[in-house]
């Protein structure tokens, strides 16, 4: 029987009523120790309620907190989470469907960078999926901001998971860190190289060829170039990414195959968001500001600059600051945010 008292009381359809809340709720919970019970789990969404990826998010988070947990099953639109201790060691989650493996890392990546000994993650599922950051973002874009920060963490891909089929896999090597340092991230400064990427799997490779070259296109041809044609996939796949690296940050921009959608229009699709985020003069765009406030809350202070503000970040914002005691602001400059990070 969960002891509710004291519980952190949080309606899932406030904001916009996605899955960050939960993952975000259930971070916190695990660093923090307080318990929470969430309502209306998704409601914003088409299908509300746990999907196999939020499921296998709070399954993951209560045995690395040893929590007592109610709610937890498919469709469940109402959860209570009462953490315990925080352990480190090795640790293996299979999410069983084309859900978010990466997700499911950011979710119990917080505990762990913070834990009292080195872990290992083992994760099963989608490895690069539509609505979340794909492995190599993650491993090129948001952790060599936590690197900074104090903890070092190392990731490997072992085969790449597309949907429908799922089935890919990677690994974390997570070393912590006592606390993490606070930083102050200004403007990103020139642009030292801009690089891009597509990947097929069990699919012909002249689709890759096509999108890199009409990415390459719409920049002048200025662009180191990569093709990645994988066997490593139980199932067909194909994604297509720009990275921008300047002085302070290397950001990443994303866009799938389809069926019924050329590889052109694919290409243009992460094309046009990568070059939108030049117009600004921001180190993070819209999902890396999304991702970067719960790092840099947990520091306690810091600053960076954001090219937009998202409701899916306001949600985040808000979110955090049920468990932690910390204050956002957000500064608008001409061509970019400026969002600071202190305590209350």
């Amino acid at each position: 029987m969960l002891a509710l008292n004291n519980m952190i009381r949080i309606d899932g359809a406030k904001g916009e009523g996605g899955g960050q809340m939960l993952r975000t709720s259930l971070s916190l919970s695990l660093l923090t120790g307080q318990p929470f019970q969430m309502q209306n789990i998704r409601a914003g969404r088409e299908r509300p309620g746990l999907l196999r990826q939020h499921l296998a998010a709070v399954l993951a988070a209560a045995e690395i907190g040893d929590a007592e947990v109610a709610g937890a099953q498919l469709g469940s639109q109402a959860l209570s989470f009462v953490p315990k201790t925080v352990k480190s060691g090795d640790f293996r989650f299979v999410i069983g469907t084309a859900g978010s493996g990466t997700l499911v890392f950011q979710t119990v990546l917080p505990a762990l960078m913070l834990a009292p000994g080195p872990s290992t993650l083992t994760i099963e599922g989608g490895t690069h999926n539509q609505s979340a950051p794909p492995f190599d973002f993650l491993d090129r874009t948001f952790l060599p901001f936590i690197r900074r920060m104090g903890p070092e963490v190392k990731l490997s891909l072992d085969r790449y998971g597309f949907y429908p089929a799922g089935g890919g896999r990677f690994r974390a090597e997570i070393t912590p860190s006592r606390k993490l340092s606070s930083l102050i991230v200004g403007e990103r400064g020139p642009i030292v190289q801009k690089r891009v990427t597509a990947v097929v799997a069990n699919l012909s490779g002249g689709i890759a060829k096509r999108e890199v070259e009409t990415v390459a296109q719409m920049f002048s041809g200025e662009m180191e170039r990569r093709l990645i044609d994988t066997k490593q996939s139980p199932g067909p796949g194909n994604v297509v990414m720009v990275e921008i690296e300047s002085e302070a940050a290397t950001e990443m921009f994303t866009a799938f195959g389809q069926l019924g959608v050329s590889a052109e229009h694919v290409a243009r699709e992460a094309a046009r968001e990568a070059r939108a985020y030049l117009v600004s003069s921001a180190v993070a765009g819209e999902h890396l500001t999304d991702q970067l406030l719960l790092p840099f809350a947990l520091a306690g202070e810091g600053s960076f600059t954001a090219q937009s503000l998202s409701s899916h970040a306001q949600t985040n914002m808000e979110s955090i600051q049920l468990f932690l005691p910390v204050r956002f602001e957000t500064v608008e400059a001409s061509t970019h945010w400026v969002v600071k990070v202190s305590a209350r």
